[in-house]
């Protein structure tokens, strides 16, 4: 080993100096080596103090994870004028180049904001502080006159309604409204209620197209909270005229917190929803003991068709000719020669909106659309029936415990009389076969849009649930029902891949 001594001698005497050094004698005091501290720059607590922020009742507590920061505030919370009390190890604290004071300034945390602490030798670190407005949905406050109960679905009651919105819509001011309830099982038998709300003008809400009339809808029997949405998600991809625009939003009646709710348009007649100009008909295929006794109707050979616009009086001359025109329609569609290009029932209608009409109807097996209610039509003179809108899809997915629908496999939809006759004209069957492998090319669009909702409402669930406790119980009509919104969300997927599947099936064996 090639070890001079001129390398050996001299490291010896280091190591002893510095055992002499580390030891020290018996004469003179030990000495210690002085340590250096490196201090990190970081936030070690975030909280907003119920003493420096009047719109809190109790202190509100942030996580840290790495350099995120979150939290909620509570929904009454003045999140854009909040005092932040925060603990860190920096010389200085700045948002946007600003300078914060613990305890004293001002911030708005209606977006995400970043932290940044700073160290006197330029070291710094950064944060994303995010809070979220109670679920992170816009805020519906709804007022009633003298705190006045919504009870009935004939009477509206007077009131204001105004919105918080959040990040993603803009706050409303107080405007005047009034508001009854809506709908048929989902009015008698659920606690949470459905409403129709009117505004005293017309007005765009929560970014949908300006109308006076908004409808919120429960969702009580689907707790994924997802099925009408989807299937309204389903009609934007589709041929069909219009499809309601909907979003989630919280709401809250006379300040007491009442659930999450699907606002949605209304289906009725405008240049903006279901636009059949000044001499069209809405028409809905429905059933004699929903009606209202104002309601105006007509009898096919196969079905009750009520007429939702316009307001006609019976035996008018309107009237009299739309019930013989549909009338035409269902008589040429069961004749010899239903199938003529020019005489059939291809005359009458738009099939292609009855081709689409009829898949979304299908792959969501609504258990509605075979033949009992919410199955809308309209038609302007001169030109042809066309199916739409959709609508009333709670029930769709397998949601309901009465009938085969529940079942991802067989047909449902195919067997209402008109569509059943239409499967009979095989150029029909050749469309519906074309236009369903469009859907299933969606497949996937429609998963992601299922687990983007599910995040979405990911706390409001949580909020709904805590006021309505509908998670792993049953509630009419459900036929499975799980513990846990994951479980539900899971099933709604699951049920729909299994429907994709066996209708890829079927139909390409027709």
């Amino acid at each position: 080993m090639l070890v001079g001594h001129k390398f050996v001698q001299p490291l010896m005497v280091v190591f002893l100096s510095l055992f002499m050094l580390a030891c020290g004698g018996s004469d003179s005091p030990k000495q210690e080596i002085p340590q250096v501290v490196v201090v990190d720059p970081q936030i070690s607590q975030f909280s907003f103090l119920a003493e420096n922020n009047p719109s809190l009742s109790t202190d509100v507590n942030l996580t840290i994870s790495a350099n995120k920061i979150s939290g909620r505030f509570p929904a009454d919370a003045d999140w854009q004028n909040m005092i932040a009390s925060v603990e860190h190890t920096g010389s200085s604290v700045v948002v946007n180049d600003n300078a914060q004071t613990t305890a004293v300034s001002v911030q708005d945390f209606s977006g995400v904001q970043t932290y940044t602490v700073m160290m006197a030798d330029g070291r710094q670190a950064s944060y994303s502080v995010d809070v979220v407005a109670f679920t992170g949905l816009p805020i519906i406050y709804l007022t009633t006159a003298g705190e006045a109960p919504i009870a009935s679905k004939e009477d509206y009651v007077d009131g204001t309604v105004l919105i918080k919105g959040g990040r993603d819509f803009a706050d409303t001011s107080s405007a005047v409204m009034k508001i009854r309830g809506r709908g048929n099982s989902t009015w008698g038998i659920h606690p949470k209620k459905p409403f129709q709300m009117k505004l005293d003008d017309k007005s765009t809400f929560l970014d949908m197209p300006s109308k006076k009339k908004w409808l919120f809808l429960a969702e009580y029997s689907d707790k994924s909270l997802l099925r009408n949405t989807i299937s309204f998600e389903m009609g934007y991809l589709s041929s069909l005229d219009w499809t309601p625009k909907s979003t989630f939003a919280e709401v809250f009646i006379n300040d007491e917190y009442n659930g999450t709710y699907n606002i949605t348009e209304k289906v009725e007649e405008g240049s903006n929803r279901v636009d059949i100009g000044d001499d069209g008909f809405l028409l809905e295929i429905d059933q004699l003991e929903r009606l209202d006794t104002d309601d105006v109707y007509f009898y096919t050979s196969r079905f009750l068709v009520g007429i939702k616009e316009p307001e006609l009086d019976w035996d008018s001359a309107q009237y009299t000719y739309v019930k013989k025109h549909i009338n035409e329609f269902e008589t040429a569609l069961f004749s010899t020669g239903f199938a003529d290009p020019v005489d059939g029932y291809a005359k009458y209608i738009d099939v292609d909106s009855f081709v689409d009409w009829y898949l979304i109807s299908e792959i969501t097996k609504n258990v509605d659309s075979l033949d009992f209610s919410s199955i809308y039509f309209n038609f302007v003179p001169g030109g042809k029936i066309k199916m739409g809108p959709l609508w009333d899809f709670d029930l769709s997915f397998g949601n309901v415990d009465y009938a085969d629908s529940r079942y991802a496999e067989g047909y449902w939809v195919k067997d209402n009389p008109w569509i059943a006759r239409l499967f009979t004209d095989s150029i029909f069957v050749d469309k519906v076969k074309t236009r369903f492998a469009y859907f299933k090319d969606n497949q996937n669009l429609i998963l992601d849009k299922i687990d983007a909702y599910a995040i979405k409402l990911n706390l409001a669930q949580q909020e709904n649930d805590a006021k309505w406790k509908t998670l792993g119980t049953y509630v009419w009509p459900n036929p499975i029902w799980y513990d846990t919104y994951s479980e539900e969300v899971t099933h709604l997927k699951d049920w729909y891949n299994q429907r994709m599947a066996w209708l890829d099936n079927a139909l390409n064996d027709l």
